[in-house]
């Protein structure tokens, strides 16, 4: 989510003097640019320049706060208000023409901004003499934002609008539209309605089919004394009444169904600030409500409501490329959905939503779309393990095991990877080999190969003993899977230098394996592992061992006879007067306390 060009190449134009305050706030925002408080303030101290910019401004301070403006609403395009804000600006610097620039710009980005279309129509409405052209622009916000429930304050703009021009018919036709839409204020409206219509014509109260149905029904309701026409338009009228009272019923009843879900939207629009838990949960509920009631219009109206607010969770992405996909012939709408989230929205540390992007462009044939989209993601999150290893099986599915391999060479290679992720690389690498190709000792020689290079790294070890566990054996073949199974629980306990906490975890799986599976020696080689990982450090033989500079258990255990039964911790004056533990380490060595404070849950990729 990075601002289009960087903020270096900002021209100040001034005097140092002047442009003190603005390289302060400039290195602010480099510094973090995801820190909206700190455009907010550049964007403000921009906007004061010269005093206030107006169109007698030089040209040096109206180019910068353009460019301010322009990247702060490249990199937050959802604040609605500040559109507004460049909008009036520009108006006040170029004009009606630069100022429209503005408002358009504003209603692509956040089309769903009840506001936002509400002030471009007022604006339009001030600044233009061409009814048609004001009202198509009314049109098109109505398309956009007619169906929100607060969206009163467009259709009172597009009302007032239409009672300048004393159009009678058009307000009629308006708050026909309106009485049908659920929403806040929505028994204002159909009163005016019911008003209006006692003055309008009969033939503009109800479509033609209906009311040449009243018609005769009121004709033959007593054949023997045939009505004249007033007194048939007066009970054709007491039946429209009551025909659109039942629209107002239903409407009432859907509205009173929404607005227990309404009323729980406590931020209906953008701010970087997570959403709490209830609002995101009343999300959930609303838009599980709309899908049951069915109406793709007002469904899909809801997710970009929803996708304004909670516009950085890849969640509601999902669901609605998800539900959209589930619609007939909707592709070209979820690809939109997956751009939008991708390329403008959901931030990079959760990727979820371009590896599932990248598999719909696979799904849809465009193998070359699916290959980019991993390729930019490792630009920008280099060494991203979940990335690798999606587009290493993308390869494996279209190019074959070879290239899939070729994809974790390269990125083990790669400066960008870090020893972890390579570890874990190698890992997956072995797993192709056995899974796919079918090739258990090919994967055994990639974990025989490399097991010295990753000592540390959880993911290799793991994998490496679940790899041997998970070999199936026989009564015959039963010592030779548990000499390599042993070999490498042996190598974890003696020689690696994962956190004791995990080499515990991991020694208690092999335990396992040894009642489940071994033979008639199992019983004492787990007796002996349960002493070393279980009993107290005195009786850990291997460990002290392994914790001596010399590697062997006698050095160890002459230090805690000299340091009264303490396994050899240093005490240093220096760091007890800094408040530093100094039983840290030991606590970490007892496997009772992880370098985090927290247990780590045992994974096994």
């Amino acid at each position: 989510m990075s601002v289009h060009g960087s903020l270096a190449e900002i021209n100040y134009g001034g005097s140092e003097e002047e442009n003190a305050e603005l390289r302060k706030l400039t290195v602010e925002v480099a510094e973090n640019e995801d820190d909206a408080e700190a455009w907010e303030k550049i964007v403000r101290a921009a906007e004061g320049l010269e005093g206030g910019l107006n169109r007698n401004s030089s040209a040096y301070a109206i180019a910068f706060t353009r460019d301010i403006y322009d990247r702060f609403l490249a990199k937050f395009p959802l604040f609605f208000g500040y559109w507004k804000k460049y909008a009036d600006l520009e108006f006040s610097i170029a004009g009606t023409e630069a100022a429209e620039m503005v408002y358009e710009r504003g209603v692509a980005s956040i089309t769903n901004s009840v506001d936002l279309w509400t002030n471009y129509c007022s604006f339009k409405v001030e600044t233009s003499h061409d009814p048609d052209v004001i009202r198509e622009l009314f049109e098109r916000g109505a398309h956009c934002v007619g169906l929100d429930f607060l969206a009163h304050l467009f259709w009172d703009k597009y009302l007032e609008f239409e009672e300048r021009l004393e159009a009678q018919d058009k307000i009629f036709a308006i708050l026909d539209r309106v009485i049908h839409i659920p929403m806040h204020q929505y028994a204002r409206y159909f009163e005016r309605f019911r008003q209006l219509a006692q003055t309008r014509p009969v033939a503009e109260l109800l479509p033609a089919d209906i009311l040449s149905q009243f018609q005769a029904e009121i004709a033959m309701e007593n054949p023997g004394k045939p009505k004249n026409e007033l007194e048939i338009e007066r009970e054709v009228r007491v039946r429209i009444d009551n025909f659109h009272l039942e629209i107002f019923h239903r409407t009432q009843n859907e509205t009173t169904k929404r607005w227990t879900y309404e009323q729980e939207i406590k931020r209906p629009y953008f701010h970087v600030n997570e959403l709490d838990e209830a609002q995101l949960i009343n999300w959930r509920k609303y838009l599980d409500f709309e899908e049951v009631e069915g109406d793709y219009q007002r469904i899909t109206f809801l997710y970009e409501r929803c996708l304004v607010t909670a516009a950085y969770y890849d969640e509601f992405w999902l669901r609605y490329a998800r539900w959209m996909l589930a619609q007939d012939g909707k592709q070209e709408e979820v690809r939109m959905i997956y751009q939008r989230a991708s390329c403008f929205y959901v931030p990079i540390s959760r990727p979820a939503v371009r590896l599932q992007y990248a598999i719909f462009e696979e799904m849809q044939g465009r193998v070359d779309v699916a290959r980019a989209i991993h390729e930019a993601m490792l630009f920008i999150i280099p060494g991203h393990i979940e990335t690798i290893v999606s587009w290493a099986n993308l390869e494996r599915r279209h190019a074959g095991l070879e290239a899939a391999i070729a994809i974790y060479q390269a990125q083990i290679d790669s400066k960008s990877c870090s020893i972890y992720c390579q570890g874990a690389l190698v890992a997956e690498w072995a797993k192709l080999l056995w899974k796919v190709k079918g090739s258990v000792e090919e994967a055994r020689q990639v974990y025989q190969k490399n097991q010295h290079w990753y000592l540390d790294v959880r993911s290799f070890w793991v994998n490496y003993l679940m790899f041997e566990m998970d070999q199936p054996t026989s009564a015959e073949t039963e010592k030779e899977a548990h000499a390599r199974i042993k070999q490498v629980a042996d190598f974890i306990r003696t020689k690696s230098r994962l956190s004791p906490q995990l080499v515990k975890d991991l020694t208690h799986y092999y335990m396992a394996y040894l009642l489940d599976r071994c033979t008639e020696d199992a019983a004492k080689e787990y007796m002996t592992l349960d002493k070393e990982v279980n009993g107290p450090f005195s009786v850990q033989s291997q460990f002290k061992a392994k914790i001596a500079e010399d590697g062997k258990e006698s050095t160890t255990q002459r230090r805690l006879v000299l340091e009264n039964g303490h396994p050899g911790v240093e005490v240093n004056e220096a760091a007890v007067r800094r408040g530093e533990n100094i039983y840290n380490k030991y606590y970490q060595q007892q496997g009772e306390q992880p370098s985090n404070g927290h247990p780590t849950p045992l994974r096994f990729s």
